[in-house]
C-alpha cells in the first residue's frame, strides 16, 4: 500500500490503481472531504463564500495535484487563494493574514519526488486535530458530497507574493538583528533540493547581506538526492561548504519546514541541533518553557534547563507538540529533525525563522558554527526503520517489548519509549510511511548505533522476521 490515510492528510505516490495510490480520483475525493469538512463546520447563517489558501512544493506532480484540488474546492462553491510554488510555513503564515478557513499544502515534505500529499490546515494556518482529521476521513469514505450549482461555483484568486511577505514577517520579528548579521559578511551554501526552498531561503539571506552559494536551488521537482535532510544525503553540500570556505551551509527539505546546517568544517551540525541551538539563543533573550517530541534529542532539556525553565516531550507529530506548547507556554519548540517552531511568528515548522533566527544567534558569537557544536551537550543519535509488511503486527511487537523492559522507565503515549539511564529507545509505527522507526540516543554513536541494533535483533525475533 502506497496510499496512507492519515489524521494528518492524506499521502501516496503518483499513479497505479484507485485507492492504492495517490491518483487524481484520490486527490479529487479527498479535497472533496476537505471542502464538505469545512462547509460542515460552518453556521447555516453564513451567506459568504468560504475561502481556501493553497500552495505547492516544486515536485513534478505538483501542478496536477495543484490543480485538481482547486477546481474540486471550486466544484464546492469555496473559493480559493493560489499561492503556487510556494512552502509549508508561508502558507501557514497566509491562511490567517488572508482570514481564510483553511489551508492545503501540496507536499510529501521529505518523501522522494514520486510521493505527494494533501497537508491540511485549519482557519489558525495550524495542522487539524485528530479528531478533525478522522472526521475528514470519514467523509472520504461515505463520499457525502454535495457540489454546487453552475452560478455558486468558487472563484481563484492568484497571490504570487506571500513569500516575499513571509520573509518580511521574519525579518520583522524582534529576535533577528538584521542589521548585525550584515556587518559580519557571512557566507553560507544552500541545498534546497531544487524545490521551493531554492527560492525563499536565498532570498531571505541576500537581505540580511549574507553571500549564498547555490547548490540544487532549480524549483524543478528533480530531487539530486534524498530529499530528506540527513547525513548520507548531504556529501554534496558537505564537499561545498569546505571548499567554499563557506561560514556554514543550509539544507531544507521540499516544502521547507525541516532545517539542518552544516558546520563550517564540512560535518553535520546535526539535525537534532537546530532546535537546541536556535532554543539557546531565544531563552538567553526571552526565558520560558519548551517543547519538543519524544524522539527527539535530551539535549534540549539540558539547555532549557540551563536557562531554568521547563522542558516537556510530546508524542511524535506537529500537531501534538502545538497542543503541548500552548499548555506550556512555551516559548519555542519543534522536533529533532530540524523543525522550529517559535509562537512569536506563528505555530508551525518554519525553516526561515530558524536561518534568521540562527544567523542572528551566530552573528553575536565569536564562535564559528563547529566551535558552537561543540559547545552543547553531547548526544548521538542512531535513527532507524522496519518496512511493514502485512504480516507485521506492530501493536503486539510494541506490547511485547513493553512487557520485556517492564522494569525501566516506559512511555506509551506514542509507541513505546524505552528511557535507561544513560540512553534511550523509541518504537513508534510511522504516520507518513509503512514502516516502524526505531530511534535511539547515547552518549557516542557506537552505543547509539549499538542499541538500535539490539533493539532491532529483538524485534525481529519476535516479528518472525
Amino acid at each position: 500500500m502506497t496510499l496512507i490515510k492519515s489524521i494528518s492528510g492524506i499521502r501516496g505516490t503518483i499513479g497505479g490503481k484507485v485507492g492504492d495510490n495517490l491518483t487524481p480520483v484520490d486527490a479529487v475525493k479527498f479535497a472533496s472531504a476537505y471542502g464538505t469538512f469545512l462547509k460542515n463546520s460552518q453556521p447555516e447563517t453564513r451567506n459568504s463564500k468560504l475561502k481556501v489558501v493553497i500552495g505547492r512544493d516544486a515536485r513534478i506532480s505538483g501542478p496536477m495535484i495543484h490543480n485538481l484540488v482547486m477546481n474540486t474546492l471550486l466544484g464546492l462553491g469555496i473559493d480559493v487563494i493560489d499561492l503556487g510554488l510556494s512552502t509549508t510555513p508561508t502558507v501557514e503564515i497566509a491562511v490567517p493574514m488572508e482570514k481564510a478557513d483553511g489551508g492545503i499544502i501540496l507536499t510529501a515534505s521529505h518523501n522522494p519526488k514520486q510521493w505527494n500529499a494533501l497537508k491540511l490546515l485549519n482557519a489558525k494556518g495550524e495542522f487539524l486535530s485528530g479528531k478533525e482529521g478522522e472526521l475528514i476521513l470519514e467523509i472520504a469514505e461515505s463520499e457525502a458530497f454535495d457540489f454546487v450549482d453552475v452560478d455558486s461555483l468558487g472563484e481563484i484568486t492568484v497571490n504570487d507574493s506571500y513569500m516575499d511577505i513571509h520573509i518580511d514577517e521574519v525579518l520583522d520579528l524582534p529576535l533577528v538583528d538584521a542589521d548585525l548579521v550584515k556587518t559580519k559578511k557571512f557566507k553560507v551554501v544552500v541545498d534546497a533540493v531544487n524545490s521551493s526552498g531554492g527560492i525563499i531561503i536565498p532570498k531571505l539571506l541576500e537581505l540580511m547581506g549574507v553571500e549564498c552559494v547555490k547548490l540544487y536551488c532549480e524549483p524543478n521537482g528533480h530531487f539530486p538526492h534524498n530529499p530528506e535532510p540527513l547525513k548520507e544525503h548531504l556529501g554534496d553540500i558537505c564537499k561545498l561548504v569546505v571548499e567554499e570556505q563557506a561560514d556554514f551551509g543550509i539544507v531544507v527539505d521540499p516544502d521547507v519546514d525541516r532545517l539542518a546546517f552544516i558546520s563550517n568544517d564540512g560535518e553535520m551540525f546535526g539535525e537534532e541541533y537546530t532546535l537546541v541551538a536556535i532554543a539557546d539563543y531565544v531563552l538567553s533573550k526571552t526565558p520560558g518553557n519548551t517543547v519538543s517530541n519524544m524522539s527527539s534529542s535530551r539535549a534540549l532539556r539540558d539547555i532549557t534547563n540551563k536557562h531554568n525553565g521547563s522542558y516537556q516531550a510530546s508524542a511524535v507529530g506537529e500537531v501534538n507538540v502545538v497542543e503541548l506548547m500552548k499548555a506550556t507556554n512555551a516559548i519555542i519548540g519543534g522536533e529533532g529533525n530540524g523543525g522550529i517552531i517559535y509562537p512569536e511568528s506563528h505555530y508551525g515548522r518554519d525553516s526561515i525563522v530558524g536561518v534568521a533566527l540562527f544567523l542572528t544567534y551566530l552573528a553575536n558569537q565569536t564562535k564559528t558554527v563547529a566551535e558552537l557544536r561543540a559547545s552543547y551537550p553531547q548526544y548521538y543519535m542512531s535513527k532507524n526503520k522496519i518496512e511493514l509488511t502485512p504480516q507485521i503486527d506492530v501493536d503486539a511487537i510494541l506490547v511485547a517489548m513493553t512487557e520485556k523492559y517492564k522494569n525501566e522507565d516506559i512511555t506509551t503515549i506514542d509507541g513505546v519509549k524505552i528511557d535507561f539511564a544513560e540512553n534511550w529507545v523509541h518504537l513508534r509505527k510511522s504516520n507518513t510511511e509503512p514502516i516502524i522507526r526505531i530511534y535511539t540516543e547515547a552518549a557516542t554513536q557506537d552505543l547509539a548505533d549499538n542499541l538500535a541494533e539490539r533493539i532491532i535483533g529483538e524485534i525481529k525475533v519476535i516479528a518472525g522476521i
